[in-house]
């Protein structure tokens, strides 16, 4: 019991500190919040005192709608992208269906809906996840969304398996491969094989969702579950990715109206022991000076080397490109990097010796600028 009541102080320290951080939030009463939120949510109108249970609804429409939804820096589309994730790991899917169309309703788009619910399926198997893509299928058919809907995976039968691994390792290292060590009959091997060719391979390298957001969803997955030992796992690689402790936990705190408090609180109690060791972000400024007569080419060897990056390195946390508007050819990139191994990862990556080799005879000048933030924690928007 003591331990219940110190963790229900700490979530309430949780619901305090991001109250006051929000003070557009502090005018409004949970009330009047609950009725703005639930109409952006789902077009009609909270509280209204009808039905057989009006008491019992006022209750849960006033706690969702007019104060989890206050908690943290997430906005309606994550939080919507979460709670549907939520209600799909635990199978109650006539409220799937009423949360993918409010999904929709706050600018998640059908692709993003999808991705979230298709990533289920290394967690909850395949016949639930199934389940879960018929509620939101007919979702799209009533909203006059054909389907099927536009194809998103990124791999081959050849280059699965190398660029699952490239997440893996760059994410977790050896930890999730170490777990198979044992494993009688020569079925680790297999286990661990699977886990990197049809979790990272065939999942993570999909579209439509970046890998910062399929991390936050999965950890919400592993919170549903009560999996706290790949919980564990996935908060450090998730920090990685840039979901710092309090996205974390704000992303808990959307789950738990679903999932109740005891899984929260089991939630919770491992981001704030998780991520001691992060911290160690490589920061850099490249200035550029380009041949004016080839700026075009150059730009389009850029492009395609940073979209790159973004989409399959984990550890590439940021890629932002900047030219001075009267001198073009001057360019100035802000790099961050999870760490310095993820730099060292990402120079050898085919895509950059690619840019590096094709762009070797337009660049007059480089400066690389090793730089440190001075805000560490403030996250870029």
């Amino acid at each position: 019991m003591k331990k219940i009541i110190t963790v229900l102080l700490s979530l309430a320290a949780v619901f305090q500190t991001v109250a006051q951080e929000h003070e557009k939030n502090d005018a409004m009463d949970r009330t009047e919040l609950c009725k703005r939120t639930y109409t952006a949510l789902f077009g009609g109108e909270a509280l209204t005192g009808q039905g057989s249970d009006p008491e019992f609804m006022d209750i849960l429409q006033k706690f969702i709608f007019g104060e989890v939804f206050a908690v943290g820096d997430l906005d309606h589309k994550t939080r919507e992208l979460i709670t549907c994730t939520t209600l799909a790991v635990m199978q109650t899917l006539p409220q799937l269906k009423a949360h993918a169309g409010a999904a929709l309703n706050v600018g998640v788009t059908p692709v993003e809906l999808r991705e979230a619910i298709y990533q289920c399926a290394p967690f909850i198997g395949f016949p639930k996840t199934l389940n879960a893509v018929a509620v939101i299928n007919e979702v799209f058919g009533e909203r006059g969304i054909a389907l099927p809907l536009e194809a998103q995976g990124t791999v081959t039968e050849d280059d699965r398996a190398e660029k699952g691994a490239a997440i893996q390792r760059s994410l977790y290292g050896d930890t999730i491969e170490s777990r198979m060590i044992g494993v009688p009959d020569g079925i680790e091997a297999d286990a661990s094989r699977f886990m990197t060719e049809y979790c990272f391979g065939d999942i993570y390298t999909r579209g439509g969702l970046d890998i910062k957001t399929r991390e936050l969803l999965i950890c919400c997955i592993l919170t549903t579950l009560e999996a706290e030992d790949m919980l564990r796992v996935h908060v450090a690689g998730g920090m990685k990715l840039g979901n710092d402790r309090a996205t974390l936990s704000a992303a808990v705190v959307q789950c738990l109206p679903y999932i109740g408090f005891p899984s929260a609180m089991k939630a919770l109690d491992v981001i704030k022991s998780a991520g001691s060791d992060i911290g160690n972000k490589l920061v850099r400024l490249s200035r550029i000076m380009v041949d004016p007569e080839r700026l075009a080419e150059y730009n389009a060897f850029l492009k395609e080397e940073i979209e790159a990056s973004m989409r399959l390195e984990p550890g590439v946390l940021t890629l932002y490109a900047v030219v001075e508007k009267e001198r073009p050819e001057r360019l100035t990139i802000l790099e961050i990097y999870a760490d310095k191994a993820a730099y060292e990862r990402h120079i050898g990556t085919p895509h950059f010796l690619k840019y590096k080799q094709g762009t070797l005879d337009m660049v007059q000048s480089l400066e690389l600028i090793d730089a440190t933030p001075l805000l560490p924690d403030l996250k870029i928007k």
